[in-house]
């Protein structure tokens, strides 16, 4: 299990992953390359903007890839209505795993040219490394260092906006889960979850 982040104690964190985008839409691996978002990705940024409403959102950091990025401001637009001067911050840690010689490839053409690979992958997640990128256990330092600098921020409900696959190892930090159910989590694009990191509890808001 882990400890939570050093710092004053947040009240709430709400996490939430990128809509969806075109690449994902016929399963194309992106980790740090990018594809816009969909229509479809674009209207649920638009409606976790409007269930944010209210919610007392303080700060928003998001993944510096486009497509996180681009969320983030949609989501800011809808909640600067009500609360003036909540600017997105680009935090680099929360970029999504580097998935090295497998970005931009479908899984037909990784089992292609990397026999057996997703095979060894899914026997170990954690720990298996993508050729040339990184593993959960690499995005786990990443996740662990962005939730300390976050909790050295003055936000206390602040809106992380971010990627599946670290949005995992954040949430493992956040709910003291074991690294190995915490690779299982899964965060649709029309999600936005609610984290009570003191009592290690999630829920979706929508």
């Amino acid at each position: 299990m882990t400890s939570p982040p050093a710092g004053r104690p947040w009240e709430v964190v709400f996490l939430a992953r990128h809509g969806q985008t075109e690449w994902n839409v016929v399963r194309r691996r992106q980790g740090h390359l990018d594809s816009p978002l969909t229509a479809a990705g674009i209207a649920q940024a638009r409606r976790h903007g409007t269930a944010l409403r209210g919610c007392g959102v303080d700060g928003i950091f998001a993944s510096p890839m486009g497509r996180a990025l681009t969320t983030a401001r949609i989501i800011g637009a809808a909640i600067s209505r009500d609360v003036a001067g909540v600017d997105v911050e680009v935090v680099d840690d929360l970029a999504e795993i580097d998935h090295g010689e497998f970005s931009g490839l479908v899984d037909e053409q990784i089992d292609a040219r990397y026999p057996g690979a997703r095979q060894r992958r899914a026997a170990d997640k954690y720990r298996w490394r993508f050729p040339g990128g990184e593993s959960y256990a690499d995005a786990d330092v990443r996740a662990a260092r962005v939730l300390q600098q976050l909790s050295r921020r003055p936000a206390r409900r602040p809106l992380i906006v971010a990627h599946e696959m670290i949005g995992r190892m954040l949430q493992r930090h956040l709910l003291g889960l074991d690294p190995h159910l915490a690779v299982c989590q899964t965060h649709p694009h029309d999600v936005v979850y609610r984290i009570d990191p003191a009592g290690r509890q999630r829920e979706p808001l929508a």
